[in-house]
């Protein structure tokens, strides 16, 4: 498995558990080696490791090997164990030459890593001191013998560095510092100084602030990002740079694959401490630990350049980047262009040709390949559709390099990739040829854009216009006019074709709801009049007055359509009386299936069930329940015994349609404000077969904007998107599938209203890690004979603008602005009442009516048709 992917970390672990079982030590020590080279190495892999190299090392050669791996593994994270470990190691080579001196300087550099540590540094101060006191005993001088001036110096030099230990430790804030105060106390047969009582009260004081925050990290759950959060707010309020440090290491100790946490640790450290090797070391550390993410490989590059590293290792930092295996073709794009930024900024533009400069352009030149070969085969797009990077590259040929021919070529190569279409692309070329190239080329692009541009042709045909008006001779004026009249009358022809169509379609879509409708109704007719016959038979006499009463009880007892719910409006709630009025237009009052009311009855239920108005003043203890099943029986009991578990439950208002018959709603209120919000948590509960909606409580005529969706619509990297399921597979099954690759942390089947699976899925790993690892495996396996496509989990957005849409353009008309089927009501132009004017003159009608021509609402209308007063005539007829 490795063989194809090196970098399945739960693999590797696989690999050296099994090694350390059989026993294959020089295999296990080359697997190990493999893994860290590849990724950092937790406390406990480390542990294991270097006790198992420790049991092998007899000799002094290997001895300095355990030396190399311990000095690798304390680079890794800071962990108060592996340096205790390591202290304790050194101790066993007291004996060789200047063994003393280097138990000391592992212990001093292990103090300045982790002796802040709160829980855990109080082990590593008493390491050192039994470590002296060991030393002060081997010291003292025989019983009953009178040292020497030398011994009694030796000796006072040993208590003496006793003494600091003692003091320093009491001047920081750590877990039972009560009794290595009380043991100070014993152990001095000197008066404890007041300099260092002032110091202990201090720390004192300072524990007693971090308490909190340490009892919250004790209690909590795993991965405990608030509870560390909240613990680097207040240190970063205190302001001591070593205990941020330690705090947001401790914090990474336990979340190494959070790059949001990675990242404010480096900024931290680029903008605050700034020491080269603590910076680059935590760069180093987190494009390690998550490098699938391109916003950490950036923030490594530029803080490499910003300390001046030589340009050799930042190359080979960047390709290694290429080499991470981003998610998106977008994060390519990203790093290409910082690597870019960074190659600019080596070159000297006052020489006119340099080594900086071709490598630039070499850089440039590989970048544009890349993207087209690498990029494109991987993900079947470009990531960068605008050609961004070709653009900046034809930037700095005009405005550094002076070649203007380098950066017509390269725009000509950008307007084959798809752009031509675009005006605001036109346009940056025309600015980049307007302010360093020379009028003719200007005149070109634009006579070229009148003839390419679709989305806003009159925009560049106003530029070109503007542009003969100030430079061009009468000949280029008249050129520019007839070449722009020309293109708009071809565009305004089209327009109107497109018009036609729309209009064509809404008429076939007319006609077919008219069909539906006259269908509806000869299908009530038939039924009515089957139960005509069934029914009690009328007396001659009343025949009149037995057809006026049958056409009122025809009216009343008509089958409504079920009430159409649309996407992302569930959520919200409509006062009662505006329900009532949308249902009885569109919902189903009746269910099919469920027993027929007698009319005395309806009539009796449309007479006496009171109608209540929505109070809005007690939404907050409100709760809407939706897509109840028509059919319950005693909703009111029903829901009462499954909402009682959130609290006390004051009412609750199941809402009927005038024949008593359950409309599949109702309005739960709670006495306290906490139980409506314990309530919304049973949201998608199934009930009677069916998933009950719970959502707030929300007057949507007074806050009409108002959704819920619970569920993201950006990119989420370590949730998966899974589709083709089998519609019996259920949720533990697919667990046992996803869990094979990490850990699951949830799992949501998509269904339809009713409950139904529709073959899809979402799936949450425990990281970014994991879910890619899930894609590159699950994609294309086979699930009950289903063959099912994995991805990253990127819904698309809504309501995105057109592609080439320019900035600043106008938005979407707003949802009650829009008619059948999300066509406009209206045909009003969107664009500027200048270029209107210009472009299109307004012709006034004979009645004095402008009749707006049918063009695309985002469009100029076209010239309107004069009408005569007999077409005037025909068309009020035809109404």
């Amino acid at each position: 498995k490795l063989s194809i992917n090196a970098f399945d970390y739960n693999c590797h672990l696989d690999l050296i558990k099994l090694l350390r079982q059989e026993g294959e030590l020089v295999k296990l020590r080359r697997a190990r080696q493999k893994m860290s080279e590849l990724f950092p190495l937790t406390e406990e892999i480390w542990l294991d490791w270097l006790k198992d190299e420790i049991k092998m090392a007899t000799e002094s050669s290997e001895r300095e090997k355990v030396y190399e791996l311990f000095e690798r593994a304390v680079k890794d994270y800071i962990c108060p164990e592996i340096w205790l470990e390591y202290a304790q190691y050194s101790i066993g080579g007291i004996g060789q030459e200047g063994g003393i001196e280097k138990v000391r300087s592992i212990f001093e550099r292990a103090l300045t890593a982790v002796g802040l540590h709160v829980t855990k540094g109080t082990a590593l101060w008493e390491a050192y001191r039994e470590f002296e006191n060991a030393i002060l005993e081997t010291a003292q001088p025989a019983p009953g013998s009178i040292p020497s001036p030398e011994q009694q110096q030796v000796l006072c030099s040993q208590l003496e560095k006793i003494h600091t230990l003692f003091r320093r430790q009491l001047g920081i804030p750590l877990l039972d510092m009560e009794a290595s105060y009380a043991e100070y106390e014993e152990w001095s047969e000197e008066p404890i100084p007041e300099t260092t009582i002032k110091n202990y009260k201090k720390a004192l004081q300072q524990l007693e602030k971090c308490k909190p925050y340490e009892e919250a990290l004790l209690g909590a759950e795993t991965p405990k990002l608030a509870e560390y959060q909240a613990y680097i707010d207040f240190e970063m309020k205190a302001g001591d740079p070593a205990r941020i440090q330690l705090i947001y290491e401790r914090a990474l100790a336990e979340n190494c694959l959070v790059p949001d946490l990675w990242a404010r640790y480096n900024q931290y450290l680029d903008r605050q401490l700034k020491v080269k090797e603590l910076v680059l070391s935590a760069h180093d550390r987190a494009v390690r630990n998550c490098p699938w993410t391109v916003g950490l490989w950036i923030r490594y590059l530029l803080a490499m350049e910003r300390h001046r590293v030589e340009h050799s290792i930042i190359s080979e930092m960047f390709e290694k980047a290429l080499n991470a295996g981003f998610i998106q073709a977008t994060d390519y794009v990203e790093i290409w262009q910082a690597y870019l930024d960074y190659l600019r900024r080596r070159v000297d533009f006052t020489q006119d040709s340099s080594k900086e400069l071709e490598e630039l352009r070499s850089a440039f030149a590989r970048a544009v390949e890349y993207l087209k070969q690498e990029v494109e085969e991987r993900f079947s797009e470009s990531g960068d559709p605008s050609c961004t990077i070709m653009q900046n590259w034809a930037r700095v040929e005009a405005r550094l390099c002076n070649n203007m021919q380098k950066a017509r070529e390269l725009w000509d190569n950008i307007m084959t990739k798809g752009n031509a279409k675009y005006a605001n692309m036109w346009l940056e070329y025309y600015n980049l040829e307007r302010a360093h190239g020379d009028t003719q080329h200007c005149r070109k692009a634009l006579h070229r854009a009148v003839q390419c541009t679709s989305d806003y042709p009159e925009h560049v045909c106003e530029v070109l216009l503007t542009l003969e008006r100030i430079e061009g001779t009468l000949e280029d004026w008249d050129a520019a006019v007839q070449k722009t009249e020309n293109r708009l009358a071809r565009v305004n022809e089209q327009r109107a074709k497109a018009a036609e169509k729309e209009a064509a379609l809404a008429k076939q879509e007319e006609e077919r709801a008219e069909q539906r409708k006259q269908a509806r109704a000869e299908k009530k007719a038939s039924k009515k009049a089957k139960k005509t016959r069934i029914g009690d038979k009328r007396k001659a006499d009343e025949d009149d007055e037995g057809e006026w009463g049958q056409e009122e009880g025809f009216q009343f007892h008509q089958p409504e359509l079920p009430s159409k719910r649309h996407r992302g409006e569930g959520d919200g709630v409509l006062p009662e009386e505006d329900m009532e009025v949308e249902t009885g237009l569109f919902g189903r009052s009746e269910n099919p299936d469920g027993p027929a009311i007698p009319k005395e009855k309806a009539s009796t239920s449309r007479k006496d069930i009171p109608k209540v108005l929505h109070d809005s003043s007690k939404d907050k203890v409100t709760v809407f329940v939706s897509n109840l099943a028509y059919t319950m029986a005693e909703p009111e009991a029903k829901l009462r015994e499954l909402f009682g578990s959130c609290g006390e439950v004051v009412e609750i208002r199941a809402v009927f349609n005038n024949k008593g018959t359950f409309r599949g709603y109702c309005y739960v209120q709670f006495k306290e404000e906490e139980a409506a919000r314990q309530a919304l948590a049973l949201d998608r509960t199934a009930v009677e077969g069916r998933p009950m909606f719970v959502s707030p409580c929300v007057d949507k005529n007074k806050n009409p904007d108002f959704k819920v969706f619970r569920y993201s619509t950006t990119l989420e990297k370590h949730k998966l998107f899974i589709s083709g399921l089998p519609f019996s597979c259920t949720k533990e099954e697919l667990e046992e599938v996803c869990k094979a690759h990490g850990n699951v942390k949830d799992i949501r089947l998509v269904t339809n209203r009713a409950g139904k699976p529709k073959g899809l899925a979402y799936v949450e790993y425990e990281n970014e890690a994991q879910a890619s690892q899930a894609v590159l495996k699950m994609d294309g396996l086979a699930v009950k004979d289903h063959v099912i496509k994995v991805m990253i989990s990127n819904p698309p957005l809504r309501r995105l603008p057109e592609p080439g849409r320019k900035v600043g353009a106008s938005l979407p008309l707003p949802r009650h602005a829009f008619g059948a089927r999300g066509k406009g009501r209206t045909q009003l132009s969107m664009m500027p009442r200048a270029l209107q004017r210009q472009s299109n003159p307004v012709a006034k009608a004979e009645n004095g009516m402008v009749q707006n021509s049918p063009a695309m609402s985002s469009d100029p209308p076209a010239e309107p048709k004069k009408m005569s007063n007999a077409d005037f005539a025909k068309m009020l007829l035809k109404k």
